[in-house]
């Protein structure tokens, strides 16, 4: 089977620190690979790939400022597309603007929706809803005006991710810093326990930052460590009493859930889109309701256990059940293309 696999540009594939989307394309490209499938990935010239790379854009645009971001997406969709007699398939992660292409193509397109940033870019997915495939990743995000082949879970490489048996004292805040993210709510909660809060991410909204989190930065009770990259990554999980995940949206999915679980370390979280799919209430962590039940949990957390944590993460979230999910998906597409030609 030849794949064609579509991967974002705003960072590297896999990304050096922050790319949620990018991290699951290298994964699923990577074992794709490993299965036999003959892959090609369309991502940046510097990205890294056992598959083949094609790329026209050299550096993501989000690391370096002299790349277009519209021009160099035009020119990295527009490559799949014209390229696209020489797939079976073509799996686009790159959101809604591919799909624009997909009615000149009599090459099969699968999209990933990785969620939708509003509401007002579901027109697109709607005009194509009959002719192109959809994967939600979870089945709180799924949207009712759209038809979909599958919900595949995301998945980690386990391996990457050692278990952390005693775990630490401290809470931890992990992802970007925005004000959907619950940062200013973790403080809290840290602050009434009398833990210490780390907090680990990109500034993703530097006003709400400045005004909400640095106030509280003093290195001892709330401590700010910046983006970690993969070599840290598993060391400050794994080290934590629990994951705060205190969300004012409807979580998509929840990449960081799963690597916190699979070092041993519960997550408490607000009950938002996909919590409920990925904590198991009091054996995984908690879904609480607002701060003071988030405060609640904290004293509780610690009499989980942290094996059970990490048995989960390798039962229903591992990048091997997420790449087999996929090549299901696949090969149902393809299977419904040819009754279609008949």
């Amino acid at each position: 089977m030849r794949v064609a696999v579509l991967s974002p540009i705003s960072w590297r594939t896999p990304p050096r620190h922050y790319g949620p989307w990018e991290s699951v394309v290298s994964l699923l490209t990577e074992e794709l690979v490993r299965i036999g499938l003959d892959v090609t990935l369309f991502a940046t010239g510097d990205s890294q790939t056992s598959g083949k790379l094609v790329a026209v854009c050299p550096r993501p645009y989000s690391e370096d400022p002299s790349v277009d971001p519209k021009v160099a997406e035009c020119l990295h969709i527009s490559e799949v597309f014209e390229r696209s007699a020489d797939f079976d398939l073509i799996h686009n992660h790159f959101d809604f603007l591919p799909l624009t292409y997909s009615g000149l193509t009599d090459t099969p397109v699968l999209t990933t929706i990785h969620g939708f940033s509003s509401a007002s870019i579901l027109p697109v997915y709607e005009k194509y809803n009959g002719r192109s495939h959809y994967v939600s990743i979870s089945e709180a995000d799924r949207s009712p005006a759209l038809d979909y082949i599958a919900t595949v879970h995301h998945g980690i490489d386990i391996a990457q991710f050692p278990f952390s048996e005693a775990g630490g004292e401290y809470l931890l805040f992990f992802g970007r810093i925005h004000p959907d993210k619950g940062v200013y709510e973790a403080i809290q909660v840290a602050r009434q326990v009398g833990r210490k809060l780390v907090i680990a991410g990109i500034v993703q909204d530097r006003e709400y930052f400045e005004t909400r989190v640095e106030p509280y930065l003093d290195g001892d009770a709330v401590e700010y460590v910046g983006a970690v990259g993969p070599a840290e990554r598993s060391q400050i999980l794994g080290g934590a009493l629990a994951l705060l995940h205190l969300i004012s949206f409807d979580e998509p999915f929840g990449l960081s859930l799963v690597e916190s679980l699979a070092c041993g370390t519960p997550v408490i979280a607000f009950g938002r889109g996909s919590m409920p799919e990925i904590i198991k209430h009091g054996e995984t962590g908690y879904i609480v309701e607002d701060v003071e039940r988030a405060v609640e949990a904290v004293a509780l957390v610690r009499a989980l256990d942290r094996s059970a944590c990490r048995t989960d993460a390798e039962q229903r979230f591992s990048h091997t059940r997420m790449a087999n999910d996929y090549v299901r998906v696949y090969r149902e597409i393809l299977k419904l293309e040819a009754e279609d030609e008949k």
